[in-house]
């Protein structure tokens, strides 16, 4: 449950920005999934926060949680603490009656490649190219997740990941350097490249090379005192400190840390004050000889914002990059995660996959646990045939030109089959057969892209995510009660893969 409630987060970062995370979704997890019964149950961390989700975010909830558990989700429950989740039944009335606990089933996660997907997990996976198996692993798919046990919290840090590890981190020449230089520093804790800064784009392994410092110096020593955090987190520490008058309290507790990991620096730019503590964090830090990790998307000098002195300090060490990973470390990526994820994956896939333009590791294994998963969902074998036809829609990220080619290929031709033209289905006009045909139109760009949900509502009408994810859920009530507008999107869908 706990991974499936992680993919959640990283959907919504991306559709409400982050700040809508950290403020109402940090703290709510995911309790139960009852299967025969569609039912969510969450648990909120008081009332106040229940009330304002249930207010303003059911339906975003609803929509995403639904691709993710790849079933209708009929009811949503907001529970707190000290309430018990309910177990769901019902009755020849429309509301639901307490019964007797049932078997709550926890569903497999298909994570398309446009959310961040969490990198080098380890938990196992069934097998997806044994035909002769296929029913075996279907039901092996949807197997417990790895439960919130599986990550630890340090004495006074956030949560880290034990799945980020040295041992399933491939180093290759695009990230040798930041491999080397952070396993050295576990070796001599403030000795050696301090502070070490490691920079590069998103999703090519720095928050897991920041993570798999922290479990080996664990390793190694249970008496330090590591902090993994992020600087979202730290702003709004900052914020509360302040808030509260806790400023020297603050300060305190950063100072009996042994090693400090600092993750996305760069959201520091432009917060004058939050900086100004961070700076003395640092001095105080660095003159005890304690160990200073921090992470960006870019090169010190070049973070906007940021104060000159501390872009200095932040050089006073070594600073590594890492890039975007060649063709065969793409592959021996591959090799590694399919063995993780237990999916038998053929060499000329892997060449495949790797060959096709991914600009991070993130997305490869996207692309890889998307194949695996059509193939157990459909009973077919992993092959070249099934991964052109799953990766029909994989692009270069910014590549608009592509981008565009394939919504405009969808549009095209669901307007086709309900007889009225693209410029019908951008306006605004609401007669009905027009609005059909634009429902449908981003159920499929949803169904088959990668495009966000902004993307999509700005290519039909300059739509909000919204209005898209209200046209969605309208088209999966159809689809659970008309068999004919099923049999219609099958043939839409082969017309578009064919194209």
């Amino acid at each position: 449950m706990q991974l499936i409630w992680d993919e959640f987060l990283k959907i919504i970062k991306e559709e409400a920005g982050s700040q809508i995370v950290e403020t109402w979704f940090k703290a709510v997890s995911l309790a139960t999934w009852d299967a025969p019964t569609h039912a969510v149950t969450l648990r909120a961390p008081n009332n106040f926060v229940r009330r304002w989700i249930q207010d303003h975010y059911i339906e975003l909830i609803k929509t995403h949680l639904a691709r993710l558990l790849h079933a209708p989700i009929n009811q949503v429950f907001l529970i707190c603490p000290a309430e018990e989740a309910p177990k769901i039944g019902t009755t020849g009335s429309s509301e639901p009656t307490i019964e007797r606990p049932r078997t709550i089933i926890p569903a497999s996660v298909l994570p398309s490649l446009n959310t961040h997907t969490s990198s080098y997990q380890s938990s196992p996976r069934p097998s997806y190219n044994n035909t002769t198996t296929h029913t075996l692993v279907k039901q092996n798919y949807r197997q417990t997740l790895p439960t919130p046990s599986n990550k630890t919290k340090e004495k006074t840090g956030n949560v880290i990941n034990e799945h980020y590890r040295f041992d399933n981190f491939i180093a290759g020449p695009s990230n040798s350097l930041a491999h080397a230089a952070a396993y050295a520093i576990c070796e001599n804790i403030g000795r050696v490249y301090n502070p070490l800064f490691i920079y590069g784009g998103t999703g090519l392994g720095k928050t897991h090379l920041l993570h798999a410092i922290a479990n080996e110096v664990k390793k190694r020593s249970s008496s330090l005192v590591t902090r993994y955090e992020t600087c979202d987190s730290f702003v709004n520490e900052f914020i509360n400190a302040i808030r509260f008058d806790r400023s020297q309290q603050f300060r305190n507790r950063y100072q009996k840390i042994d090693i400090i990991l600092f993750d996305d620096i760069q959201f520091l730019s432009n917060k004058e004050q939050t900086q100004e503590s961070f700076f003395h964090i640092f001095n105080i830090l660095y003159e005890q000889q304690k160990q200073i990790v921090l992470s960006s998307d870019t090169f010190p000098k070049e973070i906007a914002g940021l104060q000159g002195r501390l872009k200095s300090r932040m050089e006073w060490g070594l600073v590594a990059d890492i890039q975007t990973p060649d063709v065969e470390t793409k592959i021996a990526i591959l090799k590694k995660k399919s063995e993780t994820h237990g999916i038998v994956l053929p060499d000329d896939v892997a060449d495949f996959i790797a060959s096709r333009v991914i600009s991070n590791i993130r997305e490869l294994e996207g692309a890889l646990i998307r194949i695996g998963a059509f193939a157990s969902l459909t009973n077919q074998p992993v092959n070249m045939e099934l991964a052109r036809r799953v990766l029909l829609n994989l692009q270069e990220p910014h590549d608009n030109k592509r981008e565009g080619a394939i919504l405009e290929t969808i549009i095209k031709t669901v307007a086709k089959h309900y007889s009225v033209s693209i410029n019908e289905i951008r306006s605004k006009t609401r007669q009905q057969d027009i609005a059909a045909a634009r429902q449908i139109a981003f159920y499929m760009m949803k169904k088959m892209s990668f495009c966000s949900l902004q993307v999509i509502g700005s290519y039909i009408g300059g739509r909000d995510h919204s209005t898209v994810i209200h046209a969605i859920n309208k088209v999966d009530l159809l689809l659970a009660k008309d068999q004919t507008l099923s049999q219609r999107l099958k043939v839409i869908e082969h017309e578009i893969l064919s194209a």
